[in-house]
C-alpha cells in the first residue's frame, strides 16, 4: 500500500510539473518567418520563408507554417530583415518608404563606408560641395563651404556590387535630401555609422 500511494503522488507530481511547464514554455506552434533579406513591395517565394517554432499567442497572429503555399507570390509592405516573423499585416500593398522619405541607392568604395555596415544602421551621408559652384573669384577652388551631411537609414548592403569594384547600399532619407544625394557626383560621398539616437 504504501508503494501504491507513493507511485500515486509522483503521478500527480508530475502532471503538475508538466502544466507548470506548459505555462512557463507556452503551447509552441511551427510559423513562418523571414529567411532572407525582402524589399518593400517584393513578392514572397519559397526561398525567402523558413518554419521556426514560436509561442502560440492569442494577441500576435502568426501565420502557421501549413500556409506557406498562400503567401508565396504575395508582397512586403515594409522591408523585412531575415528572422522576422510573418503576420498577415506585413503583407498586401507596399506602404514604403513612408510619407516625407525615399530610398536611394550609391555605389561606393571602400573608405567610403565602414566596413561591417548592415541593414538598419543609421548613418550621416557626408556630400561633397560640387567644385564647380564652389570656386573662388580668381578661379581657384575654395574649401570654405563644408560637406552636407543627410542622415539616413542603411537599407541594404550589396556587396556584390556594381560590378566595378564598388559596393552598392541603399538608403533611407529625407525626401528633401534625395536630390542633393542624386546629384553628388562619383567620390564625393561618404558615410559614417552614426549612434543610434542619429546623433
Amino acid at each position: 500500500m504504501p508503494f501504491i500511494a507513493l507511485g500515486g503522488l509522483l503521478v500527480i507530481v508530475c502532471v503538475l510539473a508538466y502544466a507548470y511547464g506548459a505555462v512557463q514554455l507556452g503551447d509552441r506552434i511551427q510559423v513562418l518567418a523571414v529567411a532572407r533579406p525582402v524589399a518593400a513591395g517584393q513578392a514572397f517565394t519559397t526561398a525567402d520563408l523558413r518554419q521556426v517554432s514560436a509561442a502560440r499567442d492569442p494577441n500576435v497572429p502568426l501565420i502557421p507554417a501549413a500556409q506557406a503555399s498562400q503567401v508565396i507570390g504575395r508582397t512586403a509592405v515594409v522591408p523585412l530583415l531575415p528572422g522576422t516573423l510573418l503576420t498577415p499585416a506585413l503583407m498586401g500593398d507596399a506602404a514604403f518608404p513612408p510619407s516625407g522619405k525615399v530610398t536611394a541607392s550609391v555605389a561606393l568604395k571602400p573608405g567610403q563606408y565602414p566596413q561591417g555596415l548592415a541593414a538598419g544602421a543609421r548613418v550621416a551621408v557626408y556630400v561633397a560641395a560640387n567644385p564647380s559652384s564652389n570656386s573662388a573669384p580668381g578661379g581657384g577652388a575654395s574649401n570654405s563651404t563644408p560637406p552636407a551631411r543627410l542622415p539616413a537609414v542603411v537599407l541594404g548592403v550589396d556587396l556584390t556590387g556594381d560590378g566595378q569594384g564598388a559596393t552598392v547600399i541603399t538608403l533611407l532619407l529625407d525626401a528633401s535630401d534625395g536630390a542633393r544625394l542624386a546629384a553628388a557626383s562619383a567620390g564625393a560621398v561618404v558615410l559614417m555609422q552614426a549612434a543610434p539616437d542619429g546623433s
